[in-house]
């Protein structure tokens, strides 16, 4: 008996078996619930190719979480899906120009780009919730991946503040979703090397600072942590927790310089 039986999950953002959305929803499997996931443009064919490894194989849906026409057919499509509510909505949706806001170039950042990431990496996640309220009530639970935006990180520039946003987003979402039973949490992850983290300019040094401070030691190659925190945030387990962010990072955030 799994922590999921029964219970339809959503998980958007499967690029690669090295990420974390792919993770989330093998180990989602693994506890009994439903699975469709989600894909963006020429990351869809990817997507369908890398789900044929997990068991049974899930339905992978486009979406456009910067489109509102797109987030409007989601629940439609989820229903022509056999998805007539969601349990869990995994939010793994990110994007900052790696040339022009990420790895240095902060002070150079033009608006456009600077609007681009707060509107894919920020404002989506409240969008797509609100897309997907339809299908979700008490005991729904929603849960985002955030990078721990409390401090500067080198190289991470725009992605940290738009994540920053999305920490104070999640707080605001918790609030209001609240009184209808749904919760809204976020798992702050330590360095997984997916493409999402190889795109980053210089990126590759976090993992030598994981190396040498992560009191429970860490493995940028294995999610499992990762997904399984957001998997028991899915759950029942945290049926009293909103507005949290929970540490899966082998306990770097607890530690000084």
């Amino acid at each position: 008996m799994g922590i999921l039986d029964g219970k339809k999950i959503v998980v958007t953002g499967i690029t690669m078996n090295t990420s974390i959305a792919y993770k989330v929803a093998q180990v989602a499997q693994e506890q009994g619930g439903e699975v469709i996931v989600t894909a963006f443009g020429r990351a869809v064919s990817l997507c369908r190719r890398v789900v044929t490894k997990l068991d049974p194989v899930p339905q992978v849906l486009e979406l456009d979480a910067s489109s509102a026409e797109s987030l409007a057919a989601l629940p439609d499509a989820l229903r022509e899906n056999g998805f007539d509510h969601v349990d869990g909505l995994l939010h793994s949706i990110a994007f900052a120009n790696p040339e022009r806001a990420l790895g240095g170039a902060f002070l150079s950042t033009g608006w456009d780009d600077v609007a681009t990431s707060l509107h894919t990496s920020t404002y989506s996640y409240v969008s797509l919730a609100m897309a997907l309220r339809e299908l979700m009530g008490r005991g729904s639970s929603i849960v985002g991946l955030t990078f721990d935006a409390t401090v500067s990180w080198p190289a991470y520039d725009w992605m940290g503040v738009a994540k920053a946003g999305l920490e104070s987003a999640n707080r605001y979402l918790a609030r209001y979703l609240g009184p209808d039973g749904i919760r809204s949490n976020l798992v702050s992850a330590g360095p997984i090397d997916s493409i999402a983290k190889k795109a980053i300019p210089g990126s590759a040094s976090l993992n030598d600072v994981w190396a040498q401070r992560a009191p429970l030691g860490w493995d940028a190659r294995d999610a499992t942590p990762v997904a399984t925190a957001v998997c028991a945030l899915f759950s029942e387990l945290f049926a009293a927790t909103t507005g949290e962010i929970v540490h899966a990072d082998g306990g770097l955030f607890s530690t000084g310089s």
